[in-house]
C-alpha cells in the first residue's frame, strides 16, 4: 500500500479540538504501514493452521459488536464442531495461556470470555495474549478442536485465518474516520483488504435498501469480499443475581411508570439506550468506561442513585458484558432482587442470514481435517 494513505487524512475535515493530534497520528501510522509491509513480503511470517480458524475483528478502537457475532457463529457451529474460541482475556490479572471454566472469574479470563463460557458451557473457551501459543495449545487438546474462533484478531497477523471476518460499525465509517489518536482508527481503511467478509453492524432494524447501498458505496468492498449487514436484537431481560424475582415486562414497566436506573461500562450504549427508549422514555444512567473494573467507590454509588430513585417501583438494567463484573461484587438484597441485563442478539438483514450462514458452513466443510480439499492443500 503506497504511503501516500498514510497521509491521505490530511486532505479531510478533522474537528480543530483533534487537528493538533495529526502528527501523532502520522507517526503511527507510518509504523503500523511499516509492520503490515513486513507482513506483506513474508519478511515477517503469518502461521497457518491445520484446522478452519476464523477470525472477527475490527479496524477500530470501540465497540462494534465482536462478542455478539462470536456468539452468532458459536450458535450455527457448536452443535456440528468441536469448537474453541480464543481470546486476549482483556484487563484480565492472569499471564499466558488459560482455559476457561464456568466458575471463572472475570479477573481470570475477562468479562467477554467469562460470557461466552457461561452461555456456553460445552465449548471451549481460552485466552492468551499470543494467539500462535493459544492455537497450540488448544490443538495439544485431546480431542482437539474442529474450528477455532479468534476474537479481536483482525490485527493479530502472526495467525492467517481461513477466514476474516471484518466488523464496520455503521454509525462509524472507516472511509470518514482517522487513525489514532486523532481518530479510532487502528490501522488505515484501505486494510479492510484482508477482510474475506465484511459485516456492517449496528444498522438500524429497518435499514433501507437506499441506505444500503449507501453505505456499500462508502465501504467500497473489493471484488473478492462479500459485505453482510447486521442489526441487535434484545433479548429478554435476565436476572444479573439467581434471585426468584422476575423482570416484570416491558408493557408493565411502562404502564406502572417504573423508575430505571442504566449502569454500562461499554464503549458505545446507544443502541441499548434506544431500546429502553421504547417502554420507558426517562431514565437515570451511570457510566462507566468499557471493561470497567467495578470497585467498591462504584457500588456505593450504584446503589445511592438507585435509593435516589422515586417510589417503590424501580429496576436497574445493565448489559451482558457488565453483568459478568457486577456478579462478583456485593450488593445488598434489595439491590439484587432488582437488577437486569439485556442479552444481545445479532439479526443479520435484507434475507441474508441463510447465505452468510451457508458461506461460514462451507469453509469449515472445505478446510476440516479430514475434507477432501485440505488433504490436496496439505
Amino acid at each position: 500500500m503506497p504511503l501516500f494513505f498514510i497521509f491521505a487524512s490530511m486532505n479531510r475535515k478533522l474537528p480543530h479540538t483533534y487537528r493538533f493530534l495529526l502528527p501523532l497520528s502520522w507517526v503511527y501510522g507510518l509504523v503500523i504501514w511499516c509492520r503490515n509491509f513486513l507482513y506483506d513480503v513474508n519478511l515477517i511470517r503469518s502461521k497457518n493452521y491445520p484446522v478452519p480458524v476464523i477470525s472477527v475483528g475490527n479496524i477500530t478502537v470501540g465497540g462494534t459488536g465482536k462478542t455478539p457475532h462470536i456468539e452468532y457463529l458459536i450458535g450455527l457451529l457448536h452443535e456440528k464442531y468441536r469448537l474453541a474460541v480464543l481470546s486476549r482475556g482483556y484487563r484480565r490479572k492472569t499471564r499466558h495461556f488459560m482455559m476457561g471454566q464456568t466458575d471463572s472469574g472475570v479477573s481470570d479470563i475477562g468479562d467477554e470470555a467469562r460470557q461466552i463460557k457461561r452461555k456456553f458451557p460445552e465449548v471451549t473457551v481460552a485466552v492468551d495474549r499470543k494467539r500462535t501459543r493459544g492455537i497450540e495449545r488448544l490443538l495439544k487438546q485431546d480431542p482437539p478442536p474442529d474450528v477455532i474462533l479468534l476474537d479481536d484478531a483482525f490485527q493479530h497477523r502472526r495467525v492467517k485465518p481461513g477466514l476474516n471476518i471484518l466488523l464496520i460499525d455503521c454509525r462509524r465509517p472507516i472511509s470518514r474516520d482517522y487513525l489514532l489518536p486523532a481518530g479510532r482508527l487502528r490501522e488505515h481503511a484501505m486494510e479492510k483488504r484482508r477482510a474475506h467478509i465484511i459485516m456492517v453492524t449496528k444498522c438500524p432494524e429497518k435499514m433501507t435498501p437506499m441506505e444500503r447501498k449507501i453505505m456499500i458505496n462508502d465501504t467500497r468492498p473489493f471484488p473478492y469480499q462479500k459485505i453482510f449487514f447486521s442489526t441487535f436484537r434484545y433479548a429478554d431481560t435476565v436476572p444479573v443475581f439467581p434471585v426468584d424475582t422476575k423482570f416484570p415486562g416491558k408493557q408493565v414497566v411502562k404502564t406502572e411508570n417504573y423508575q430505571i436506573l442504566l449502569v454500562t461500562g461499554i464503549a458505545n450504549n446507544r443502541p441499548l439506550k434506544k431500546h429502553i427508549r421504547g417502554f420507558q422514555p426517562r431514565f437515570r444512567e451511570l457510566r462507566f468506561p468499557d471493561h470497567h473494573n467495578y470497585n467498591l467507590s462504584d457500588v456505593k454509588k450504584i446503589i445511592a442513585e438507585f435509593e435516589e430513585l422515586p417510589g417503590d417501583k424501580k429496576l436497574i438494567l445493565t448489559t451482558e458484558k457488565d453483568a459478568m463484573r457486577l456478579q462478583e461484587k456485593s450488593f445488598p438484597e434489595y439491590i439484587r432482587q432488582n437488577m437486569y441485563y439485556v442479552p444481545v442478539e445479532v439479526d443479520i438483514l435484507f434475507g441474508k442470514s441463510r447465505t452468510f450462514n451457508r458461506h461460514i458452513l462451507e469453509y469449515v466443510r472445505k478446510n476440516k481435517r479430514n475434507s477432501r480439499l485440505y488433504t490436496e492443500q496439505n
